[in-house]
């Protein structure tokens, strides 16, 4: 699929994130890519680098590559819906009840980033199997319609946005 999505697909505040994702490519290759980029730069980091904070109020980068999975792993569930055309209204959720909640600290750097990379790798297994035709369907989430392709493209923006934080704040 390699149509981006219409801005009539998603809320406005989304593109923030949408914008974000390269103009040209097909989402399933960006999407490959953008696993291999993540999982390689932070593979290089230490587990000192791990636990840094940029700020005293900021999310550690371990906090940050657990949040990038659990966000991948509800993003990913949302996609799957909308794609299948359920037209169950999807709840949203705020990050900052999960963080505090999911004890990343308590795991090795290398634990969290393989959990990311089974997230993404079960996420890169649904997107290659949509069907042309799912990537327009339609659904509800945290109240707004929004369109399969753009979760997909709202997905990679949302990483994408990660990693320009984490090389602009944490590792300057």
């Amino acid at each position: 699929m390699d149509r981006r999505p219409e801005s009539s697909e998603y809320l406005e505040e989304l593109s923030k994130y949408v914008d974000l994702v390269p103009v040209e490519g097909d989402i399933c290759t960006v999407f490959r890519a953008q696993t291999d980029e993540i999982c390689s730069f932070i593979s290089n980091l230490t587990e000192e680098q791990g636990e840094h904070r940029y700020a005293p109020d900021k999310w550690s980068i371990k906090q940050m590559v657990g949040h990038l999975a659990d966000t991948g792993r509800i993003m990913s569930y949302r996609l799957l819906r909308v794609a299948r055309g359920d037209k169950t209204p999807l709840a949203g959720f705020d990050e900052k009840d999960y963080v505090p909640t999911a004890n990343f600290e308590a795991h090795t750097l290398e634990k969290l980033l393989a959990h990311y990379k089974l997230v993404r790798e079960s996420t890169q297994a649904l997107l290659d199997t949509l069907p042309e035709d799912a990537w327009t369907r339609k659904g509800t989430v945290n109240n707004a319609t929004i369109s399969a392709r753009a979760v997909a493209y709202v997905m990679i923006g949302h990483d994408h946005h990660h990693l320009n934080i984490l090389k602009e704040r944490y590792l300057v």
